[in-house]
């Protein structure tokens, strides 16, 4: 075998090199996976679901309960979970170069890239490698700990953050998010076709702005029709998780920077989203169940 001379540089070093660097990635990932019970990856195949508010509102519920919960926003080019929690400035580091992700409350802690960027307003201009490379490290490199669920905010679509995500967290259970109407469902479609595709464990669907509750005579108004999420969930043989309807308090709550779950009203939204939290905590615990008793 040749050897490489010292004023020269080996080809398969540099190749050796990564490969090197992404074993140890590996093994933190799995060490970072083997503490967190529950991995939840929502989605969905359009945008405009409202799939970032369900994502920080089912985190919030989650935690509420007392569970010990982790939100991780992989939308690279347009996170938006920090602006809906009221969260601002940069992650911290710890000396042992980890990083800290920030602290919404005692139960509840969250990564985003937004928190990465020190002017919010910058645009990410990441091919699908950064993406992939990025994704990665908020799995390997942040101290989430011993976590009940990490739930992952992903955005529209099955493009590169989807499928880092699935191939990163193989047992992920999936929600997908849709509206009622035609042109939210098509798309949900082809998501659904996507984690099948992928042999991924769907656990369920959730219909997002399902009617309008009228905050005066608290009537509903089918505003983007209703039940198309329930029949979609029907037709492929999955679970139902819930419909939330639109509700003027979850403008108020994005404005203010709070999960609508936490805030003191009760509003028609804020009682759907708890109840989707509830469900979700309970088809995460069949799910576990049902998978140990596969291999037992």
């Amino acid at each position: 075998m040749g050897s490489c001379s010292s004023g020269g540089s080996c080809p398969s070093a540099g190749k050796d090199g990564g490969s090197a660097k992404l074993k140890i990635q590996d093994g933190l990932i799995s060490s970072t996976l083997a503490k967190i019970k529950y991995k939840l990856f929502i989605m969905s195949g359009k945008g405009g679901v409202g799939k970032s508010s369900i994502s920080v509102n089912l985190a919030a519920a989650l935690a509420r309960k007392g569970f010990k919960v982790g939100l991780m926003d992989v939308d690279i080019h347009g996170p938006s979970v920090p602006t809906l929690m009221g969260l601002k400035g940069l992650l911290d580091v710890d000396r042992g170069s980890l990083i800290m992700p920030k602290a919404y409350s005692e139960n509840l802690h969250v990564v985003s890239m937004e928190s990465l960027l020190k002017d919010p307003d910058q645009a990410v201009l990441w091919r699908g490698p950064m993406k992939t490379s990025a994704i990665r490290q908020f799995i390997s490199d942040v101290q989430w700990g011993e976590l009940d669920f990490l739930v992952v905010d992903s955005p529209p679509g099955t493009g590169d953050e989807p499928m880092t995500v699935l191939k990163t967290i193989p047992e992920a259970l999936c929600v997908v998010v849709t509206t009622p109407q035609e042109v939210s469902l098509a798309d949900v479609r082809k998501s659904i076709n996507f984690l099948q595709y992928a042999k991924a464990n769907i656990l369920g669907v959730v219909e997002n702005m399902s009617g309008l509750i009228c905050p005066h005579c608290r009537e509903r108004i089918d505003l983007f029709k209703r039940g198309g999420g329930k029949e979609l969930a029907e037709k492929y043989g999955l679970d139902f998780l819930g419909a939330v309807p639109l509700d003027p308090a979850t403008v108020v709550a994005g404005d203010l920077g709070t999960p609508v779950v936490l805030l003191d009203e009760e509003t028609p939204a804020k009682t759907a989203l708890l109840e989707l939290g509830d469900r979700v905590a309970e088809a995460a615990f069949k799910s576990l169940e049902a998978a140990s008793s596969v291999h037992n």
